[in-house]
């Protein structure tokens, strides 16, 4: 195994009825990683992982396992097993013939059968449950069905693919944890499919985030969100004021018609550049100590601190502050030079960060909701 790389994806492309889903996609997959393959809808990623279980072939490029290629190699001669959203689970079998099915296909023997479900199940916490239908079960205890019976053949690799998108926030937090505990104690690869930027970040030893077919990215969760490399990465993770700056020296950058230090460098003299700069990186000061000034136009209480959208010169920013100011208060803004983060222009550049749309789409929202009640 080439530098503990698993599995690796060379070139690898695909379409559907002429049109591109993915486009010359690399990827190496460590040996007992935790990877997680992010973005919105139609990037991707799960005709991605498709590919690595073999569901799909590429039309061009290749898949590799342990050095071997596999393009042609069918799904059940994968060592690689499968967690949908929708679980898959037989309604007819208990729990306990429903995880033990894999094993009883290899004709394995009973004792072992037992040792090996009994196992599975204690690993899921639902020891106790074997004699249970499962169409009786709630959503999480059937998803933790589905974990065992895939884990429970040991395969080198479990591909999930939004497992936990029919779960409620409470449980689906618990179930990411547990997942994470899962796969430390067992070893094996996983790589999973979300578009919730929080899970992604919450679970995962790297993250690809992609877009449009493409990877965009490939980091630990820290990298990806302190030092996104465009515009779609540092607006789809998290939220992000994204600012068109001009760099005038290494360390030296101006936005919003004022210079500021950063910690950027090695771009041109002069180069036209994204600027970011995350809402809770910015601190409220009295105007007169401001870098730059603005006008507050909506205050939103989430708990531990506000969400306030700043009117600085036309472009409205994001701000989290644990100091509550009030709407049509001019306020000052500081930033410090590390909580800057420059970024090359790309394809995606001037497509986010300003929240000018931010209050109107919620009003229309609240319109919409009103409509439909009536």
């Amino acid at each position: 195994m080439e530098n503990g790389v698993l599995i690796r994806l060379q070139g690898v492309s695909k379409a559907f009825d002429g049109e591109t889903v993915l486009e010359n996609v690399s990827l190496d997959i460590h040996d007992k990683e935790f990877i997680t393959l992010l973005g919105p809808s139609g990037c991707g990623k799960t005709t991605t992982l498709r590919i690595i279980g073999g569901f799909e072939t590429p039309d061009t490029g290749d898949v590799f396992f342990d050095g071997v290629r596999i393009n042609d190699v069918p799904p059940y001669k994968r060592l690689v097993n499968t967690v949908f959203q929708k679980y898959a689970l037989f309604p007819h079998l208990n729990v306990y013939e429903n995880v033990a099915f894999g094993l009883r296909l290899k004709k394995l023997p009973e004792a072992e059968i037992k040792a090996k479900v009994q196992e599975m199940l204690a690993m899921v916490n639902l020891k106790g449950f074997e004699r249970r239908h499962v169409t009786t079960l709630s959503g999480g205890q059937q998803q933790r069905v589905a974990i065992a019976r895939a884990l429970v053949n040991r395969p080198r690799v479990l591909l999930l693919d939004e497992p936990l998108g029919a779960l409620d926030l409470k449980l689906r937090k618990d179930m990411q944890n547990e997942l994470k505990k899962i796969q430390r104690q067992t070893g094996i690869t996983f790589i999973y499919v979300t578009h919730d930027q929080e899970e992604a970040l919450s679970m995962s030893d790297t993250v690809v985030v992609m877009a449009d077919g493409k990877i965009q990215q490939i980091g630990t969760p820290v990298d990806i969100y302190n030092e996104p490399v465009n515009a779609f990465v540092a607006d789809f993770i998290g939220e992000s004021n994204i600012l068109d700056g001009t760099m005038l020296a290494d360390c030296k950058v101006r936005f919003s018609n004022h210079i500021f230090d950063c910690v950027d460098s090695g771009f041109g003299k002069g180069e036209l550049v994204d600027v970011v700069i995350r809402p809770e990186d910015v601190d409220v000061v009295p105007l007169e100590r401001g870098m730059l000034s603005g006008t507050v136009s909506s205050v939103t209480f989430k708990g531990d601190y506000y969400e306030i959208i700043v009117d600085v010169d036309g472009f409205k920013w994001m701000l989290e502050t644990s100091d509550f100011v009030g709407v049509d208060q001019r306020i000052g803004l500081s930033i410090d030079p590390d909580a800057i983060h420059v970024m090359k222009r790309s394809e995606y550049s001037d497509t986010f960060g300003d929240y000018s749309t931010f209050s109107e789409e919620m009003d229309h929202l609240s319109d919409v909701t009103e409509e439909d009640a009536t």
